[in-house]
């Protein structure tokens, strides 16, 4: 028993340290993204600024706590709402490599969570410049407290975790398809509007922000962000935990569901 265990970690450790050198592979790429994102948060301050000239408030938030958010969205939000989930299972079903993973004794959604973790904590690491960026040039403001920053963190890995489980969920479309692209692409443009990384939720007509709340993308972006800007207080985190935990719940259980059942009709396309 024991030895199986301590197998199991160490081929779970092994999948997750391939990680880092599969992200550190493409450097021009990695630089060229942080060359952008450098262009995209200026993009983003000119627009709210333009938006908020000769306003006090829009949406019942002030220009200062709008610009934060906006700011903190585009620093946290890669690797937290986009797990690319669909991009991969479409990869190991076209190419045949699907064959080989479901061999391997290993849970296969347990070990793509895993790397999904820590892709999510490469990510994080890279965005430092443009964090530095937007504190020296647009004024963001990052909270001092430690517990913000706590529980900023636990509701960012719950976000993520509802967002693993509802991508895998999507995910097994591709079993079913033999393009995975068109399928992508919009669960990207509905996922980048409702998960609260264009705009605050908070400010949003009621109907609509009802509709973002019941979906799960809000979960990775808006709600950990809303906690580090101060639009959440820590009051009300006990009870978003208790939803994050439940909707988990629920789609992780979906998830396994799904994948049982797609499973069984895979076709591969290459070998």
């Amino acid at each position: 028993m024991v030895w199986r265990l301590t197998q199991g970690g160490r081929a779970y450790t092994a999948m997750a340290a391939m990680m880092p050198k599969l992200f550190l592979a493409y450097q021009f790429q990695i630089w060229f993204n942080v060359v952008i994102d450098f262009i995209a948060l200026a993009i983003t301050v000119a627009f709210w600024q333009a938006v908020f000239a000769g306003r006090s408030e829009v949406g019942g938030l002030t220009a200062t706590q709008t610009l934060n958010y906006v700011m903190m969205a585009r620093i946290f939000h890669d690797g937290v709402y986009q797990t690319n989930m669909l991009r991969s299972m479409g990869e190991l079903v076209r190419d045949g490599g699907i064959l080989t993973t479901l061999l391997r004794p290993l849970d296969f959604q347990g070990a793509m969570y895993l790397q999904n973790l820590v892709h999510l904590g490469l990510n994080v690491m890279m965005k430092a410049p443009l964090a530095i960026f937007a504190w020296l040039v647009f004024d963001l403001r990052l909270p001092g407290d430690p517990l913000v920053w706590l529980a900023f963190v636990v509701t960012q890995l719950l976000g993520h975790a509802v967002m693993f489980c509802f991508d895998w969920i999507v995910a097994c479309a591709v079993f079913y398809t033999t393009d995975a692209w068109g399928l992508a692409t919009a669960r990207a443009g509905i996922a980048t509007f409702f998960s609260g990384m264009l705009i605050p939720l908070a400010m949003m007509p009621a109907w609509l922000r009802t509709i973002a709340a019941v979906l799960p993308f809000s979960q990775a972006v808006y709600l950990p962000i809303s906690v580090l800007s101060g639009l959440t207080p820590l009051s009300a985190l006990p009870r978003l935990w208790l939803m994050q935990l439940a909707y988990l719940a629920v789609l992780l259980v979906l998830s396994r569901l799904a994948f049982s059942r797609a499973v069984r009709v895979v076709t591969v396309q290459g070998g």
